[in-house]
């Protein structure tokens, strides 16, 4: 039969064009490749919990997998037990009371509730503010709803804290959404009621939802904060949290948002649209870990403490300048005056000592003179990049 089609005839949504693969996942298949040559690279790049989750967790998964009546389809809001086991999380740890019916919803993941916040509240060519540096899924997501994106500029000078003066002279009138993330990636900058108060207030003035993605929160953090401990908040900002970083559960993407009712409302109309319910054994498993003390806190930035002793080392060796003060899953440092920029950096110590650091310019411009450090290797693997970086400086 005579093919009729030409593929080349065939164009992709306009959409398609605005955005390209994932950064780590064309990273990650370079780097792949190198290891099978041989080149044994060790990955600092990216934030991926290399440890297990609490043994209980992995048990409650197991178990409950062995039933013969957990496998069928699951309610898009998640069965009631898990939406009470978020609540009583946030209000454990965070100081913050939401109904679990109607405040809640949990998600596969918080990466997917980028996308369903965005479809949720942005119109074609309706502005959004997207932090510079910030992750670079706020702006990807956005071209995907054909936002229209602003970015906001975040400063060493100031904390890397929004500028409300820049904020204030953009065409507000125009914005609908505004993405925050506290405490920060990849600066590692913390939390405060006060920024958070700040945000809330910001956003009840001009009529903007403010989202907060809060998934670092525990990691090497003595005082966890939410966004929506501020009187008020709820009003008008969203907050998105995970059990990805806290409890070592990335790959069983857990994760959840949390507003007012008629925000979870409009969210659920986009989720129930795209995806479905979430395995049950992981909606068991997932309230089993939100269970869990302060000692498995304790424990998960005991190992984390060491290793980030390790990460300041590699910094030092580089002749990086970093703030002692960051919380989170990496280590934010400024590449020497004299170094081209944090890309060659990245590529010669990829190349020369075969470990993989991020380069900050893919978290936006205002990261072009920082390289990122991941906490998520182990304390050998660790030490061992130090000691093959120290071979190709000295």
């Amino acid at each position: 039969m005579q093919n009729l089609t030409n593929p080349s005839n065939i164009q992709p949504a306009n959409r398609v064009s605005h955005v390209s693969e994932y950064y780590f996942s064309r990273k990650l298949k370079e780097i792949a490749g190198l290891n099978d040559r041989g080149l044994d690279i060790i990955s600092l790049g990216i934030g991926g919990p290399d440890r297990p989750p609490h043994p209980d967790t992995i048990e409650t998964l197991c178990r409950e997998s062995r039933r013969p009546d957990t496998h069928s389809y699951q309610p898009y809001v998640g069965i009631p037990e898990l939406r009470q086991a978020f609540a009583d999380w946030y209000s454990r740890w965070y100081g913050v009371d939401l109904d679990p019916q109607r405040e809640i919803q949990p998600l596969i993941g918080s990466k997917e509730g980028i996308l369903h916040i965005s479809l949720a509240f942005l119109n074609p060519g309706d502005g959004v503010l997207v932090p510079n540096p910030g992750y670079p899924t706020y702006s990807s997501v956005s071209k995907l709803a054909e936002a229209e994106i602003f970015t906001y500029d975040l400063d060493e000078a100031n904390g890397w804290q929004p500028d409300f003066d820049q904020l204030e002279s953009l065409p507000l009138d125009r914005i609908k959404l505004m993405w925050v993330n506290y405490p920060n990636m990849p600066t590692g900058a913390n939390a405060s009621t006060e920024l958070f108060a700040r945000l809330a207030e910001f956003g009840h003035r001009h009529g903007i939802v403010i989202v907060n993605d809060n998934p670092y929160s525990f990691i090497l953090n003595d005082h966890p904060v939410s966004l929506l401990s501020v009187p008020g908040a709820r009003e008008c900002c969203i907050e998105m949290n995970s059990l990805s970083k806290s409890h070592n559960m990335a790959g069983w993407r857990i994760g959840m948002v949390a507003s007012n009712p008629q925000f979870i409302e409009w969210i659920l109309r986009v989720k129930s649209n795209i995806d479905s319910g979430m395995f049950r054994p992981l909606q068991s498993a997932a309230i089993k870990a939100l269970s869990c003390g302060p000692e498995w806190y304790d424990e998960v930035n005991r190992v984390y403490r060491s290793r980030r002793k390790i990460a300041e080392a590699i910094m030092q060796t580089l002749g990086c300048r970093y703030d002692p003060s960051q919380v989170g899953l990496f280590l934010w440092g400024r590449i020497p005056d004299g170094i081209r920029d944090a890309e060659w950096l990245a590529d010669r110590i990829l190349c020369d000592a075969r470990v993989f650091v991020t380069p900050g310019f893919i978290f936006g411009s205002r990261g072009d003179r920082y390289i990122r450090i991941s906490l998520c290797a182990s304390e050998a693997r660790m030490q061992e990049a130090l000691q093959r970086i120290e071979k190709i400086i000295l």
